[in-house]
């Protein structure tokens, strides 16, 4: 059943870039080091410090701002590729200067989009949606606090760590109307960044967190836009794909709930003032934490330490060079140039370049594209899974692979054991099979086993020339017992030929 409301979602995405150290400073940019122990004068913003910005860090941002279809600082009334960054004033704990360094009218990337499918099957059918990009801009973390969560009344601890490294915030539209949307949008996010080197996008470790801007849609014929908007709520503390749905989902309900007993009319967008809440996934509900600043709140102004920076045609087109296949445009070759289904591509994208690569080697060694991918699926998929390993260190290369599929049984259950065989004991396929007790088969001995098999069972023929379909498979089933590991359907396609004899 349909909901009463339309809902509406912008996310806030914020990314820790893969450099080797901070933005402004030579400090460690690493996960898990010893509490404040990768700070140092420029970082912590101590007076006399000055800050020099990081040319990779600028660079990987770039190159995530072009892969979502951004336009790149094109400002009226700016030089084309002008950007500055600008100072956003707060006090919190884990922010020891007092204000961050960010971007606010100038961004170097703007005006963008990504596309993600809402079918509602994926697995069947892909059907595309455009998600506006508002802004990507560069700007540096903060620190991390650390409260005590036992009740007992300790200090807040602080981490300033992550002060300083560079992050990058990648604002949409508000275009995703469900949380389905929302988790498509973050998963093609994350992949997207992952494939071309700019984050590791780990949720746990914190190098990608996001914020959830919800409000919902009420029709209502005698509004001028024909519908009722509630108002905005950004959503924080989401630590997972699966929590974003439910945070969205859980918001828009309470956001009817809240509509219906509003006999005043003032639950509505611009009455009242933006609320920040916090996710609690435990409790799987919101608490509102304070009413959201504006930007005048922040008393923004340019950053007075760091020079504007001109992004050149020529360092577009090097960043491009550097770049490589986007996950869209390899999901689409892969479609086109091997005939995968969509969601065989999607699967095969989505396991990462370097699978792509196995997956190519193996259909070039093999012919078949199909076969080279479902193979993939029933054998290598499980096995990496539960071996915890990635696709370049597993034993059997796609050149392995692809002997076993040639020579190995056409059996399913015989292919897993006999590929089980191989992984265990580091060996190749015809010595697997030796192993698994299964044999090598040619047509002729199978076609004199088919032709014994007949001679054998006259009832079994008879029955079948009466159209008894069964009796076939009885004298099918006596080949394979006395030829364990023989190909099914040649078994089958050979007592046919002999039957056909009689």
């Amino acid at each position: 059943m349909a909901e009463p409301y339309k809902i509406v979602v912008g996310l806030e995405v914020h990314v820790q870039l893969l450099t080797k150290t901070k933005l402004f400073c030579g400090c460690l940019n690493k996960f898990g080091l010893p509490p404040n122990s990768a700070t140092c004068p420029v970082c912590l913003g101590l007076p006399g410090s000055l800050p020099v910005m990081n040319e990779h860090a600028f660079r990987l941002a770039l190159r995530a701002a072009l892969a979502l279809n951004c336009q790149i600082a094109s400002h009226p009334g700016q030089a084309p590729g002008f950007t500055k960054w600008d100072r956003k004033n707060y006090y919190y704990p884990d922010l020891p200067k007092n204000f961050q360094v960010s971007q606010y009218d100038l961004p170097f990337s703007h005006d963008g989009w990504l596309e993600i499918n809402v079918a509602k099957d994926a697995k069947k059918d892909y059907t595309a949606k455009r998600i506006g990009i508002i802004r990507a801009h560069l700007e540096e973390d903060a620190g991390k606090n650390l409260h005590d969560e036992s009740g007992k009344g300790r200090d807040t601890l602080v981490d300033l760590n992550r002060t300083g490294t560079p992050l990058l915030e990648i604002v949409s539209q508000p275009d995703m109307n469900t949380p389905e949307e929302a988790i498509a949008y973050l998963e093609e996010i994350r992949l997207l960044l992952r494939e071309i080197g700019v984050s590791d996008c780990e949720m746990q470790e914190g190098s990608l967190r996001c914020d959830a801007n919800v409000n919902i849609h009420i029709p209502k014929a005698d509004e001028p836009k024909g519908y009722v908007a509630t108002p905005l709520v950004e959503v924080k503390n989401l630590n997972s794909f699966r929590g974003v749905g439910r945070a969205i989902a859980y918001e828009a309900q309470r956001h009817y709930e809240e509509y219906q007993k509003d006999t005043a009319g003032n639950f509505r967008f611009g009455k009242m003032l933006k609320t920040t809440a916090g996710w609690d996934d435990a409790k799987g509900r919101t608490q509102v934490q304070r009413h959201k600043e504006e930007a005048a709140d922040y008393r923004y102004f340019p950053e007075p330490d760091l020079v504007p920076v001109v992004v050149t045609a020529e360092l577009i087109e090097q960043v491009k060079a550097e770049t490589g296949e986007l996950p869209s445009a390899q999901r689409t070759r892969l479609q086109t140039q091997y005939g995968l289904t969509p969601y065989d591509a999607q699967v095969l994208t989505a396991k990462g370049r370097p699978t792509v690569a196995y997956f190519e080697a193996l259909t070039k060694a093999v012919g078949d594209g199909k076969t080279a991918a479902n193979r993939m699926s029933d054998l290598v998929y499980p096995a990496l899974t539960e071996r915890k390993e990635e696709i370049e260190a597993f034993p059997i290369d796609a050149a392995g692979f692809a002997k076993f599929l040639k020579k190995g049984p056409a059996n399913s259950q015989d292919r897993r054991d006999v590929f089980k065989v191989m992984l265990e004991r580091n060996l190749g396929v015809e010595d697997a099979m030796i192993i698994a007790g299964i044999r090598e088969f040619d047509e002729d001995a199978l076609r004199a086993a088919a032709a014994a098999a007949v001679a054998a069972n006259p009832k079994a023929v008879a029955d079948f020339k009466k159209g008894k379909d069964a009796a076939k498979m009885s004298i099918v089933g006596a080949v394979m017992k006395a030829n364990k590991g023989a190909p099914n359907d040649v078994v089958r396609r050979l007592v046919e030929e002999e039957l056909a004899k009689v």
